[in-house]
């Protein structure tokens, strides 16, 4: 697919992977609609990408209401990507099975759920534009088999994984994901400097933003990206 004058849609655009990405999609020539809850951040988004020469606007969105989903999609003419980007929160205490059945719920919801939901609206208007391509982001917390402190989390990302391969292309739209270790965004850098010494020589390496954006772009761009899913490791 060919980005140039392609309409997209990033959510949880406001800071963060999700502010990269949409710079990254706009700077290929995408008319970027960046979505989140959080107004200041995202206007901030579009500012940088309108300063850089790009093309884009804010829709306020939260993506744990299923009405602000909706309208999301349906405000999207002519949608040919879509990047679920929003989730977070795994850092976050309590977790489960501390964690009451509305928090870790919640984190379900905004991980997995509001993915799948923006996915399902977004399949008839990209088969209406002629097809189109949608990308998942997901975490390594989704991957392996050792213990993890946000199981809640870690189910998310798992099963936004298995929800991306087991659909796969659906009336030409071609849904992968990305699996990132931990990336280098303003609360890694945050956390870094929090760090003592020994502690920040005992840290891996955060991924460069860069290298998550390629791998966006890189799903978008090839058509025969249908299932795909490629994981970052910090450790290359």
């Amino acid at each position: 697919m060919d980005l140039a004058g392609a309409n997209a849609i990033v959510t949880g655009a406001a800071v963060g992977t999700g502010r990269a990405i949409a710079e990254r999609l706009a700077a290929d020539g995408a008319d970027v609609i960046v979505a989140d809850v959080d107004e200041r951040g995202g206007e901030e988004t579009v500012a940088r990408i309108e300063h850089a020469g790009g093309r884009a606007r804010f829709v306020p969105a939260d993506m744990l209401a299923p009405a602000d989903v909706e309208a999301l999609i349906d405000g999207a003419d002519g949608l040919r990507v879509l990047v679920n980007n929003a989730g977070g929160g795994g850092h976050v205490p309590p977790h489960f099975p501390a964690a009451t059945p509305a928090q870790w719920g919640a984190t379900l919801d905004l991980n997995l759920r509001s993915a799948m939901l923006a996915t399902q609206l977004a399949l008839e208007p990209m088969r209406r534009a002629g097809g189109g391509a949608i990308v998942n982001i997901a975490s390594t917390a989704g991957l392996g088999s050792g213990p993890y402190e946000s199981p809640e989390y870690g189910a998310a990302k798992a099963g936004l994984i298995r929800f991306t391969t087991a659909l796969r292309e659906v009336h030409g739209v071609r849904i992968a994901c990305v699996v990132p270790d931990w990336v280098r965004t303003e609360r890694a850098e945050a956390a870094l400097a929090a760090m003592t010494p020994d502690e920040r020589a005992a840290a891996p390496e955060p991924l460069p933003l860069e290298a998550l954006t390629d791998a966006v772009v890189a799903l978008i761009r090839d058509d025969a990206s249908a299932g795909r899913v490629v994981v970052l490791r910090g450790d290359g």
